[in-house]
């Protein structure tokens, strides 16, 4: 398996983890009698988790080299999938969840580092077409979540079993992974990598995008149901359209960023998703707010693909200026739906809406960020290899 199929699989199976758990919360919540409250802050357990471990992955990145860190980040992602339906109470969920989220946001991190150095020695664009896969992965992990919970199958054998099939189909793509991608003469990156300096403008970017994204596909469906009063089935449609779209887009994205460069297609993206804005803001209608959702879907899909190309190259090491943006791409992610919710309670859904278009809309005037930097050289001599 070549390098490029290889980090492919990775990220089709770190979405395949996503959506599998997705699926199954209902079943968790019954299973341990929680509230609606209770359940809640459990859920902000693994950002606070993913949030808290990132800013150390560059660090194991350069220490274990990029390709085993990879693997290894990867196997306990898969490992841990298995665990949230197997807590007996609350507060063990609690703790399994805060492992979990840790595990996802520096797997994300060192996977998307490993990216960004295949990317830069195949000399051509793979970021987006590999959050493409992520979003495929998530989608198949969710269908299967999805006929599991139809089937009445139980949340601790379908977990149980998704762990073990991704975990192998891991170890193998795992292989083929860019031999010491991290290791060489470089100087280690600090413990705890906070933001450079270099990539804070670019992380800005990457918060507008994220905050676009997570507050949409929050409160699609909420959406629907309460302004435009579409029934359940439409409203659970939406967010399926929201997530294809991205998905298409990002896979089409490489193409499109060879071509036309990042600025520009930051700068379009966040009109798409300010228009599509917009249209959500005006619509009253389901199917209207469907395609107002599918625009934005369009316009973000390219954003954090995009963002963590640019800091990956940027930084002082590929995983420390990964790891920077990550950290604020995951914050925007913890607040946005939170954010939004406060504000659609506090006015109205439309208002809320106004303000994430606002927020595409400063993504457009921050595009220049975007703008790529000489790339540094990498840290240690690569494999000679095709995509």
């Amino acid at each position: 398996m070549s390098p490029h199929r290889a980090i492919a699989v990775v990220f089709v199976i770190h979405g395949a983890v996503a959506g599998s758990l997705a699926t199954r919360i209902p079943w968790i919540q019954d299973h341990l009698g929680l509230g609606a409250a209770a359940l809640g802050l459990a859920l902000l357990c693994p950002s606070i988790g993913a949030f808290v471990a990132m800013p150390m992955a560059g660090r194991l990145s350069h220490r274990l080299g990029g390709a085993t860190a990879t693997r290894v980040l990867l196997a306990l992602w898969c490992v841990v999938l298995a665990l949230p339906a197997l807590a007996p109470v609350p507060a063990a969920l609690v703790a399994v969840f805060l492992l979990y989220g840790a595990a996802a946001g520096m797997c994300d991190v060192v996977m998307n580092a490993h990216g960004v150095v295949l990317e830069r020695h195949l000399r051509r664009p793979i970021i987006s077409g590999l959050h493409g896969m992520w979003c495929l992965g998530s989608l198949a992990g969710g269908g299967l979540g999805v006929l599991a919970a139809q089937t009445g199958t139980d949340a601790r054998t379908h977990l149980g079993m998704m762990a073990v099939v991704l975990l192998v189909i891991g170890t193998v793509a795992g292989r083929g992974l860019l031999r010491d991608d991290s290791k060489g003469d470089a100087p280690a990156p600090r413990r705890f990598a906070l933001p450079p300096r270099g990539v804070l403008a670019i992380g800005v970017v990457g918060f507008c995008g994220t905050f676009v994204e997570g507050a949409s596909s929050s409160w699609t469906a909420v959406y629907l149901t309460e302004v435009a009063d579409a029934g359940p089935g439409m409203a659970a449609a939406s967010y399926t359209i929201f997530m294809l779209c991205m998905a298409g887009a990002r896979l089409a994205g490489d193409r499109l960023v060879h071509r036309f460069g990042p600025v520009t297609i930051v700068r379009a993206a966040g009109v798409l998703a300010a228009a599509g804005g917009l249209t959500v803001v005006v619509a009253r209608t389901p199917v209207l707010c469907v395609i107002g959702f599918a625009l934005i879907g369009l316009g973000v899909a390219a954003i954090v693909p995009l963002v963590f190309a640019a800091a990956g190259h940027a930084g002082p090491t590929p995983g420390e200026g990964v790891a920077g943006v990550a950290t604020i791409t995951y914050l925007s992610g913890l607040t946005a739906p939170a954010i939004t919710g406060w504000v659609a309670g506090g006015i109205s859904y439309p208002a809320a809406f106004a303000m994430i278009t606002g927020v595409a809309v400063l993504m457009v005037l921050l595009s220049a960020a975007m703008r790529p930097r000489v790339p540094q050289a990498p840290a240690a001599q690569l494999a000679s290899t095709g995509a």
